[in-house]
């Protein structure tokens, strides 16, 4: 085999094992995706009748359940140190109550909070 085939084929294999890399890495997002968006449309029901939410709202909110858990689990993936990760975090967490605020009403999200207060503090 001459030598240029032989770069040819290696470069071949380079290729055919990036691309299958690459491939399961986002088969496994998207696996991880779905379960996540399987989980938040649960929780946006679970929470429909404890806030009274509208149809609409429970869309928003499940899609709000979508971005911060993605983003949530991003840092909690991430090589940053522990106390980094807490910083991170809570501005996650209060740009997630921020988005919250503008989809609910007042009454509903101080109900919100209250319950996941609760919620927190039995965990």
């Amino acid at each position: 085999m001459k030598l240029q085939q032989k770069i040819g084929f290696l470069s071949l294999a380079g290729v055919l094992a990036a691309g299958y890399y690459f491939y399961t890495k986002l088969y496994i997002q998207e696996q991880q995706r779905q379960e996540i968006k399987d989980v938040a449309e649960e929780l946006a029901y679970a929470w429909r009748p404890k806030l009274g939410l509208t149809i609409d709202q429970v869309h928003g909110f499940e899609n709000l359940i979508i971005e911060y858990t993605i983003k949530k689990n991003e840092v909690l993936s991430s090589s940053l140190n522990h106390e980094k990760q807490i910083r991170q975090l809570k501005a996650i967490q209060k740009e997630e109550h921020l988005k919250m605020q503008k989809l609910l009403s007042e009454d509903q999200f101080n109900t919100y909070l209250t319950v996941n207060r609760n919620l927190t503090k039995k965990s």
